[in-house]
């Protein structure tokens, strides 16, 4: 179901208040899920569109988000709004999405916090790069993205969306409602962990050492 489809639905129960909607949809009342979905959709391919820059992969993003949360509805614990849960699904399918169709995001280790909470890109790929060194920088991507891949989810999470697209630290605690301090912790964690799976060639210290 795209972004456009949404414009077609009819209004369905819009007199329910978020809670009583949710508790319907889990009885079972499609309905009901729609409306739900119909009151956030648009606030949730804000996100995905963030992510992907892609209208046609944000809105598979969506998709599958919705499709994954009808599937598992009974199973949300409401610790959260039902909007933020539906991000939060939607942000991994954008992941998601980009994993499978980019396979690779511009990398290096390190990066550094201003005040405003935006950080540098952690970039590695140079204008001006002979064919040795551009062999030697994709193979240091290579090996980045496969320990990437391998950290916690929850590390994980917060390093795409800081290389995906750029999201400063406090746009990720928006996305994930978290506070800065925990992404900033779990960057923390992240690069830690890279540096142990990464540091024992020579040529992955050469790497850290010109990106710290």
């Amino acid at each position: 179901m795209t972004a456009e489809t949404y414009d077609l639905l009819e209004e369905g129960p819009t007199g329910m208040s978020d809670a009583v909607l949710l508790s319907t949809a889990k009885s079972g009342d499609a309905d009901a899920f729609v409306e739900l979905s119909r009151r956030h959709y648009r606030k949730v391919f804000h996100e995905t569109y963030r992510i992907t820059r892609n209208q046609q992969d944000a809105e598979d993003a969506l998709q599958d988000a919705l499709l994954k949360a009808f599937a598992h509805l009974k199973g949300f614990e409401e610790r959260s709004s039902f909007s933020t849960w539906l991000t939060r699904i939607a942000i991994n399918s954008a992941l998601m999405i980009l994993r499978k169709k980019r396979g690779c995001f511009e990398i290096s280790m390190d990066g550094s916090d201003d005040p405003s909470g935006k950080c540098e890109r952690w970039e590695t790929e140079s204008p001006c790069e002979d064919p040795e060194s551009s062999y030697v920088r994709r193979e240091r991507e290579a090996l980045l993205r496969d320990a990437i891949v391998r950290l916690p989810p929850l590390c994980r999470e917060v390093v795409e969306l800081w290389q995906a697209r750029e999201y400063s630290i406090r746009e990720i605690a928006q996305a994930l409602r978290i506070s800065v301090p925990a992404v900033k912790s779990r960057l923390s964690r992240a690069k830690l962990t890279l540096r142990a799976q990464l540091l024992p060639t020579s040529s992955q210290s050469e790497f850290f050492e010109k990106s710290a």
